[in-house]
């Protein structure tokens, strides 16, 4: 929990920041541009915690004006945002009030103020995006030339896969430079690696993901990246427990890694081997082996420690 004297709610669009500050109350629309906001940004000081809804690229000006600023933010999920304008009454919705809302939200919940970010780390962050956007275009390249009815549309699909290829290529070469040149991250990359299972696709989405490793309890993490258990019950009714919201690329990595170390890695093959003896199903079985190797190396990040001499907890 931390301790601010004001609060700043900011409800986003692509357009225009609606803002209400707490110290005077008044609601206040301004371009999302970054002239607006850096003018806006100075007026508040370092003793403000700044809070409003993730909404991906839109929100790119105003953390990096915050950064620069000193000024502590922190984003959070929309979902929990509204289940917080619901318990608290708060039914209309208007961007004015959603920012009112937030604002409320930060002195009521205290929400954990984002670390300030490595800029190696963002950028190799954005690396990884992009690969994945071209990994998934090629996989949907690869579909439509299967299902090409002649010869000529296959061949030009096919042309299109190869640049695909190329630019993955490139941008995978870039990754390793990055995570070379920087020796904090290449020191963390030659920990990771050393757990079995974890490959370069996984270790890169670790590094530019999941700068908490190490630094919070197992159970935060497994939260953070989609991977703790919760139940489904109601009354009597008892449903199965399932899995949701967290880091999606996070919950990939580690599902791949997952079925890599189920094949040749004792403890994680044996520990697979055990559930399903026991009855769980295959992908309820690997989401627990995911969960156990995260568990491990955040022990591993936490200690320093390569896997051969971190005891799994």
């Amino acid at each position: 929990m931390i301790i601010a004297l004001r609060y700043v709610g900011i409800d986003i669009s692509k357009k225009h920041l609606d803002i209400f500050d707490e110290a005077d109350g008044v609601p206040r629309r301004i371009a999302n541009a970054t002239q607006a906001i850096t003018q806006q940004v100075a007026r508040w000081q370092c003793d403000a915690l700044v809070v409003f809804e993730a909404t991906g690229i839109y929100d790119l000006a105003l953390r990096e004006a915050l950064r620069q600023a000193g000024i502590q933010f922190a984003r959070i999920n929309p979902a929990r945002a509204r289940d917080f304008a619901r318990a608290s009454g708060l039914l209309a919705k208007t961007d004015p009030i959603d920012a009112r809302m937030l604002a409320a939200f930060a002195r009521a919940m205290q929400p954990a103020p984002e670390q300030v970010a490595d800029p190696a780390r963002g950028a190799l962050a954005r690396l990884a995006k992009r690969r994945d956007q071209l990994v998934l275009m090629r996989a949907q390249e690869k579909n439509r030339r299967s299902e090409a009815d002649d010869r000529a549309m296959a061949e030009r699909i096919g042309r299109l896969i190869e640049v695909l290829d190329s630019e993955i290529a490139e941008i995978e070469a870039d990754i390793s430079a990055l995570i070379k040149a920087e020796a904090q991250i290449a020191d963390d990359a030659k920990l990771m690696r050393s757990l079995p299972g974890v490959g370069p696709v996984a270790c890169m989405q670790l590094i530019a993901q999941m700068p908490e490793l190490g630094r919070v309890g197992p159970k935060q993490l497994a939260a953070l990246a989609g991977l703790a258990p919760f139940n489904v019950d109601s009354g009597t009714f008892r449903g199965k427990r399932k899995i949701a919201g967290g880091r999606k690329r996070i919950r990939d990595a580690l599902y791949m890694a997952a079925l890599n170390a189920v094949r040749r890695a004792d403890p994680f093959k044996a520990f697979y081997a055990r559930l399903r003896q026991a009855g769980k199903p295959a992908k309820l079985a690997l989401i627990a082996v995911a969960r156990k190797l995260l568990t491990v190396l955040n022990a591993m990040m936490r200690d320093r420690k390569p896997y051969l001499q971190t005891k799994p907890t």
